[in-house]
């Protein structure tokens, strides 16, 4: 069992980062699991139930500061949610070290745009938002999802921001929103096929709620600039991590 300590900083540190970024935070939460004794299918499950846990959190947050645009957040998932399923039926046709791969250099090609992109807007302009492109973000986040059993977080805010035109702040708490819906989904399926550790998650919900809501105050406190840096960077060790582990499958 998980020591209730452990489990408050662990949550903690997760959650912070989540709410920071606009990520689900899979990426820790699955390997830190597995490394405790969970079989891998429950890790990925209660890593779910996780997610929603903090993404509810972060997303309350950046919605009371008004940095969460609904329409944007709704059309995504309504792409995200079909094309996971999708996704998820496909990863068993496909290799999936191949895929691991694949995203590993998609994410290193989105670091690359995403602190490129320009994030200048002058003050009292209105935000001008490419509606026309949420839905082929909600399509390959909800397909990555599927696919890699992940939340697909990692591509929501550099996507939104290069693609939609989100400024980073709107990026971020949009993403949190659109996460808890992802996320949610996803636990309500693992939880049908026995694949959650509630008392787990349970657990690490406590960390996860104040430092996801730690991390979305963190936001405005950023630069754009050293933001994006801070966001690629992580990009790049969330690529390494996967392809190191599709090498080793080969």
């Amino acid at each position: 069992m998980l020591n209730p300590v452990m489990a408050v900083l662990i949550g903690a540190l997760i959650g912070t980062i989540a709410g920071l970024f606009g990520v689900g935070g899979g990426f820790l939460i699955v390997p830190s699991l597995v490394f405790l004794g969970l079989p891998i299918h429950v890790a990925i499950g209660t890593s779910l139930a996780c997610i929603t846990i903090s993404s509810l959190s972060s997303a309350y947050a950046h919605i009371r500061a008004g940095r969460v645009l609904y329409r944007v957040a709704f059309l995504k998932e309504a792409f995200s949610i079909p094309a996971a399923v999708i996704g998820a039926y496909l990863s068993g046709m496909l290799n999936s070290n191949v895929l691991e791969a694949v995203f590993g250099l998609l994410l290193i090609y989105v670091a690359h745009i995403f602190i490129r992109k320009s994030d200048v807007r002058n003050r009292g302009e209105a935000l001008r938002i490419n509606y026309r492109k949420v839905p082929l973000i909600g399509a390959l986040s909800g397909l990555t999802s599927g696919l890699l059993g992940v939340s697909g977080g990692v591509l929501n805010v550099p996507l939104f921001h290069t693609l939609a035109g989100l400024p980073v702040n709107y990026a971020v708490g949009t993403s949190s929103l659109a996460l808890f819906f992802t996320a949610l989904v996803g636990t309500a399926t693992h939880i049908g096929l026995g694949q959650v550790d509630l008392q787990t998650a349970l657990l690490l919900s406590p960390g996860l709620i104040i430092g996801a809501a730690v991390g979305a105050r963190l936001v405005p406190k950023l630069q754009p600039r050293r933001f994006k840096i801070l966001f690629s960077g992580l990009l790049i060790l969330v690529a390494v991590r996967l392809l190191l582990r599709a090498l080793k499958g080969f």
